[in-house]
């Protein structure tokens, strides 16, 4: 037998456990070593290792000896045969049932990639959030055992780490956040971003080290400096500077991106932290830096006083030192500093006997609720639930009477109307946040006050509310009940709003509709009433239409050309059999990525590519010279001619030129008429594909005063010969 040191487990736990708990954990240690004996890992090591390492993770966060010993224990049964009722014999019911919970969460796999495994799925996790709510110390065993597997991820083959790795960033990092647990989170973050995107975790580890050395001398230069600012006011404190980890750098790459900045933009790679004993100290020590250094009001944030849904808290400050570079600043206490890095787990007091612990219940609450939830959810929706719901950040606002909410962010004061009761959704017809009038569709800001108004008749929702383009709910719960709302509708009123739509739709877009079994295939629909009875509902969204009905099968035998898009570089179209011949887009018809297209021989500019539906080709006499085509990757703009109809007022081409700048489109050229009160736009916009021209077009009838916004086509044109 391989003896293994158990020495730093046991040094650790003897710090906080009494000596006939640290008895329990060596008997759970001496027990797994036996059971694992001769048994190694992927990497090489004795499976020890294992289940040691994972119970070091838990003495950390100083959990009780049943916990320690449950993790010791958590692969005895599936990994070395030995029976559940055995270990309840030698350790008791307690370690059992914790060893049995962990065991079957090793089963459920998160990221079931056909679709009929996605309710073997939501059951699984439907499972593993009850196990969650029975004794939360089954997902700390669980947490604990994924963080030193991922540690030794590199030693399983190639496509193994990948799926590990894409789990654990999408669902147990997350998880880990909810819970608070900081310090299990970015570990768990950047060992996944290092096995998905090796190239790019490279290549921000070494633009970190680049620069290293200016900034350790930076953020040594400031540290004293602090250092001596507090001791002048009499606080005692601790101060220190962290970088940010790979994967939050990463992330603020992307952010600045979007916004066309570079790396070389990113001032705060560091952070410093100042540590104190109460908090008073912690509000002193902030009007200590204020008085040093320039502040950014907007970068302040009071997590102390409004302290995050998983007990985080701090204040948070930047500040411009050395003339103009910001520097975040992070104040709290040594209590709250404990809680930032290990969550709710640094709250688990487990008491022999002690049944309700009202705090803690408090700290769990999200979790009650989310259970509640689900029994009414199907399994896909319960699975969006567990993404936009629960795996991302929130944000705080108030009821009218004081009450404290938390949403996810981005949610809008219909989620809000849900959250605190569904028939206060169902007749929500407008809102108000801190006494004025928004939008439906308004984002909610931490510390905002909502006010829902209702209907006096009950009219229901609205099916815009659940159009993804029109932003009026972000939560799946909010969503969810819509949908029930509307399944409950008599079926023949379903099917008959879903026929509207679909025409409104259909028109719209310039679609071309296929025969209507075909049409109910491609929505998973036995027929075609049941495909128009989902769209009345709400199963089926606009925007869900317009990327499956522009969709294009894929064809064999294709040969890809290039196309000039109408500017930048090329993109590219199939065409079927040809050889290098040069093609353009016809004029006449404008075709787009998404539309269905065909290629027409000339004699003298090669092939020129039209829509289907143009009526040049409709109405062509030679069909010898008609060649089937089809898109490839667009990735340039493309020009699309689209007609608004609006009611007469001031403001209304403004209001519609920003949403189509908002949305990151450019209009080639716009034109306007008017008639009997109403003003008909015409505008050339240039797009990248059918997704987004429908993700525009919905956006653009939200604005007030818009009746209908459709695509058109140009004047006719002959065909090039």
């Amino acid at each position: 037998m391989i003896e293994m040191d158990s020495g730093p487990l046991i040094k650790k736990v003897k710090k906080y456990l009494p000596p006939d708990k640290v008895a329990l954990v060596e008997a759970a240690y001496d027990f797994a070593l036996k059971a694992h004996e001769g048994q190694v890992r992927e990497s090489g090591d004795p499976y020890i290792e294992h289940p040691l390492q994972t119970a070091i993770t838990l003495a950390d966060l100083q959990l009780d000896a049943t916990a320690l010993a449950a993790a010791l224990l958590h692969d005895v049964t599936e990994d070395a045969g030995v029976p559940i009722s055995k270990i309840e014999a030698k350790f008791g019911h307690e370690v059992s049932k914790l060893v049995d919970g962990t065991t079957k969460l090793s089963k459920i796999s998160w990221l079931a990639g056909v679709a009929d495994k996605r309710e073997s799925q939501a059951q699984n996790l439907r499972k593993m959030l009850l196990a969650m709510a029975e004794d939360l110390r089954v997902i700390f065993i669980k947490l604990a055992d994924r963080l030193h597997n991922m540690h030794t991820l590199g030693a399983l083959p190639p496509e193994k780490r990948q799926s590990i790795a894409q789990e654990t960033l999408e669902m147990y990092a997350p998880l880990a956040h909810r819970l608070g647990m900081g310090q299990i989170k970015w570990q768990l973050e950047d060992l996944s971003f290092r096995y998905l995107e090796p190239k790019l975790y490279h290549q921000i580890a070494r633009l970190l080290a680049t620069r290293r050395e200016q900034r350790e001398e930076f953020l040594a230069e400031i540290t004293e400096t602090l250092k001596q600012e507090l001791d002048k006011a009499g606080i005692k404190a601790e101060v220190t500077g962290r970088p940010k980890n790979i994967y939050s750098v990463y992330d603020k790459i992307k952010r600045y991106e979007a916004q066309g900045r570079d790396f070389g933009d990113i001032h705060d790679l560091l952070a410093v932290r100042i540590l104190v004993d109460t908090i008073p100290d912690c509000y002193q020590a902030l009007g200590v830096i204020h008085n040093r250094w320039h502040p950014l009001p907007e970068e302040f944030n009071d997590f102390i006083a409004n302290p995050k849904e998983n007990g985080y808290q701090s204040l948070h400050t930047t500040v411009l030192c050395q003339g103009t570079t910001p520097l975040e600043i992070q104040i709290r206490t040594y209590e709250m500093h404990r809680i930032a890095d290990y969550g709710i787990a640094a709250h688990w007091r487990y008491k022999e006997g002690e049944k309700h612990d009202a705090h803690f219940e408090n700290k769990i609450s999200w979790l009650r609720q989310l259970i509640e939830w689900q029994s009414d959810m199907g399994s896909e929706e319960f699975l969006e639930s567990l993404k936009t719901d629960v795996f991302i950040d929130q944000v705080f606002v108030y009821t009218p009477k004081g009450e404290l909410k938390a949403l996810p962010i981005g949610a809008t004061p219909l989620d809000f109307a849900y959250r605190i009761h569904t028939e206060l959704g169902h007749r929500c017809i407008g809102a108000k946040v801190n006494g004025k009038l928004v939008s439906l569709n308004y984002e909610l800001k931490n510390g905002d006050i909502v006010e829902i108004m209702l209907t006096k008749v009950n009219k229901g929702p609205s099916l815009d509310w659940l159009n993804p383009d029109l932003g009026f709910t972000k939560t799946s719960h909010a969503r969810e009940k819509i949908r029930q709302w509307f399944k409950k509708q008599e079926r023949t009123q379903n099917i008959e709003r879903g026929r509207q739509i679909l025409d409104r739709e259909v028109k719209r877009l310039g679609l071309i509709l296929p025969n209507a079994d075909e049409t109910a295939r491609l929505f998973d629909c036995e027929n075609f009433d049941d495909f128009l009875a989902a769209i009345g509902y709400g199963g089926i969204t606009p925007h869900q239409l317009a990327l499956n009905l522009a969709a294009e099968p894929e064809e064999p035998q294709i040969i890809e050309k290039k196309i000039p898009a109408k500017k930048g570089p090329s993109t590219a179209i199939h065409v079927l059999g040809v050889g290098d011949l040069l093609t353009h887009l016809a004029v006449c018809c404008n075709p787009l990525p998404g539309d269905d297209i065909i290629g027409y021989i000339t004699r003298s500019r090669g092939i020129t590519v039209h829509r289907k539906d143009c009526i040049n080709i409709i109405n062509i006499e030679d069909k010898k010279r008609l060649i089937e085509a089809s898109w490839g990757e667009a990735q340039e703009v493309y020009p699309v001619n689209i007609q608004i109809d609006a009611w007469d007022r001031m403001g209304l081409i403004r209001d519609i030129t920003t949403v189509v700048a908002d949305a990151k489109v450019n209009i080639g050229n716009m034109s306007t008429d008017y008639h009997d009160e109403i003003t008909s736009v015409f505008a050339t916009i240039e797009i990248t594909n059918m997704a987004q021209l429908t993700q525009l077009l919905s956006k653009i009838i939200g604005v007030r005063g818009v009746i209908t916004t459709t695509r058109v086509g140009q004047a006719k044109a002959s065909l090039s010969s």
